[in-house]
């Protein structure tokens, strides 16, 4: 046996010797991240539909009204009439939308017609 066989060998030996499990398989990786994704999808769905509380310790913080016209003017002097999460913006929801997401309230929604502290006109 010369050493040029000897190395082919070798590496045919190397490569017959690597074990591809079905745990291993890019097939299943696929699926595995697919159904992750799926996963992770429902889940910010089902959050992203949460509506913020007036009680909520952060809403609290702001002065947050799922109703502007509820807004007690002595304790918020920033109100003013004609101002909604809708006109704001941070309001992230779509024009004229009942309700949409804000980033002053993470992954919960505000109410369109709400008020906050943080109101800033669109502009």
């Amino acid at each position: 046996m010369t050493a040029g066989m000897f190395r082919r060998i070798r590496m045919e030996d190397t490569m017959t010797r690597k074990i591809v499990s079905p745990e291993n398989t890019r097939r299943l990786f696929l699926q595995q991240v697919a159904g992750g994704c799926l996963a992770l999808g429902s889940v910010a769905q089902a959050q992203a539909q949460t509506m913020v509380d007036d009680t909520d310790v952060q809403a609290t913080a702001l002065g947050y009204k799922t109703d502007a016209s509820k807004v007690d003017k002595s304790k918020q002097p920033k109100y003013a009439a004609g101002q909604f999460c809708n006109s704001c913006t941070l309001y992230q929801g779509a024009v004229g939308s009942a309700s949409g997401g804000c980033p002053l309230f993470a992954s919960k929604q505000v109410a369109g017609k709400g008020w906050c502290s943080a109101w800033t006109k669109k502009g």
